[in-house]
């Protein structure tokens, strides 16, 4: 029996295969885009110093004692390392930018040009806020150089290219596309001022600091992270967008630092909850958990538990903004700020002082700590005592503030679900001071008589005040 033919064996000569046309904007290739802006973009070597640790020490010490060694009188050598990154010109006069953290620590700065020349260059200042940082070739000359774009126009899906000396090779050129955009409450690590254009052109290390392009060859953000599980490139670049880099660069050019405006609070985000609690339509702007005293905020009437919305007739959606928008306001200028203070809106005048150098910042409640004893027997099953002298020491509050100290708590209490434990200290219930149990009660009874889930506290730990919203749902 002969073999059965299933299908046709060989394609029809008239079929033709599929094919399509390339889309509109997309390039047959980058070699022209990459052959003009290449001889801009540089390699940046550092050699830095850093004093050793007292911890270092300790352990230097400890290694010398074992072996029954004196430690020598003088102070030992500060540690010495090499580091790389990229950057690029933005002067013909031989301004250069890269990151900060290329050059944190520097001594010494070599440039490494796209011909292979290698220039000594010096730093003309540093913004550590957006990890920006400019340098200037000592060799005077004329050198070629790139310009900004927008990285406001860009969209999602649109070509970028990526150029920089990854692991030292340098001239390294890579294509992707804009796999997101920066906004607010995404895309941000730790830097307050910086949301970030999220890239898929492949940067590795030392590519930090040097430029991504749009198709036009201008700057539309500078490689500074990546996210990654191995520590190489899988996907997930993040530039700091050209518009930030161009106003922090000009100012660095022009006055070696970059000065912010401050208020002297602490603030966070307010989220469903918060403005559950407090009657607010729309969970938009920031509350202010801390005022320092003497700041501008506290001399202009800012207070604990304010909600600011607008700055200058300008919508604040969060903390980040907030803090962006008070960052770009010139120190000494007088500036409408427009919060929500226990339930009415209202408009005061602000006196912006400037940032100082040496600023910490509270941090969260912690769900560490020593024993929270249980059997709570006050509302939300808690056991409070007001604040005294010890108390107000130990959480370094001032000697007139109100408030109550947690000293038993039940585990089932929403207020432990939120990380409340016992030694902080109460402060406020939405918006009123805490100086007995009856203000408590009273505001659980006048929350649940106008049908609200939540209150909003004011809680206070030895790492600062926060708000939390705490669920009343399950309590009564």
């Amino acid at each position: 029996m002969g073999a059965v033919l299933l299908g046709p064996q060989f394609p029809n000569a008239d079929a033709n295969p599929i094919t399509l046309e390339a889309p509109a904007g997309a390039p047959v290739s980058f070699a022209d885009l990459i052959e003009q802006v290449s001889p801009a973009v540089v390699g940046v070597r550092v050699r830095t110093e850093m004093q050793l640790t007292d911890r270092e020490l300790s352990q230097r010490e400890r290694f010398l004692e074992q072996f029954g060694l004196t430690p020598p009188e003088e102070e030992p050598q500060p540690r010495e390392g090499r580091g790389q990154g990229s950057g690029f010109f933005i002067t013909d006069e031989g301004h250069i930018v890269t990151n900060n953290h290329v050059i944190d620590n520097a001594v010494e700065i070599e440039i490494v040009t796209d011909n292979g020349s290698v220039l000594e260059a010096e730093l003309v200042g540093t913004d550590p806020e957006t990890d920006l940082a400019v340098l200037k070739v000592k060799d005077n000359g004329t050198y070629p150089f790139v310009d900004f774009g927008s990285s406001k126009q860009l969209r999602r899906g649109d070509w970028v290219v990526a150029v920089g000396s990854p692991l030292g090779f340098s001239g390294t050129a890579t294509a992707g596309i804009v796999s997101a955009l920066g906004k607010p409450g995404d895309l941000r690590r730790s830097q307050t001022y910086t949301d970030y254009l999220q890239i898929d052109a492949a940067i590795n290390r030392g590519n930090s600091g040097g430029p991504t392009f749009d198709m036009n060859g201008r700057v539309v953000g500078v490689n500074t992270w990546i996210a990654s599980t191995t520590g190489g490139s899988i996907g997930l670049g993040f530039a700091i967008p050209s518009e930030l880099v161009d106003q922090v660069t000009s100012t660095l050019i022009e006055k070696g630092k970059v000065s912010r405006g401050w208020l002297g609070v602490t603030i966070t985000n307010v989220d469903e909850d918060m403005a559950d609690a407090v009657g607010l339509k729309n969970a938009k702007g920031a509350i202010v958990t801390r005022v320092t005293e003497g700041s501008p905020a506290d001399k202009s009437g800012l207070e604990r538990g304010d909600i600011i919305v607008k700055i200058n007739g300008q919508e604040v959606d969060d903390a980040t903004i907030t803090t962006r928008v008070v960052g770009a306001l010139l120190a000494g200028s007088n500036n409408k700020f427009e919060l929500y203070r226990e339930g009415k809106r209202r408009t005061i005048d602000v006196r912006v002082g400037e940032r100082p150098d040496n600023l910490t910042s509270a941090g969260s409640l912690s769900s560490e700590g020593g024993s929270s004893p249980e059997g709570g027997d006050g509302p939300l099953g808690v056991s409070l005592e007001p604040l005294d002298e010890e108390s107000r020491d130990r959480l370094d509050l001032e000697a007139d503030e109100q408030g109550m100290v947690v000293t038993a708590i039940d585990q089932d209490s929403p207020l432990y679900e939120e990380g409340v434990r016992v030694g902080m200290a109460i402060l406020d219930v939405n918006y009123k001071k805490l100086d007995s149990i009856d203000v408590l009660e009273q505001e659980l009874e006048s929350a649940r008589d106008s049908g609200r889930k939540n209150l909003l506290m004011a809680i206070h730990s030895e790492r600062g005040t926060v708000f939390l919203t705490v669920d009343i749902t399950e309590t009564e």
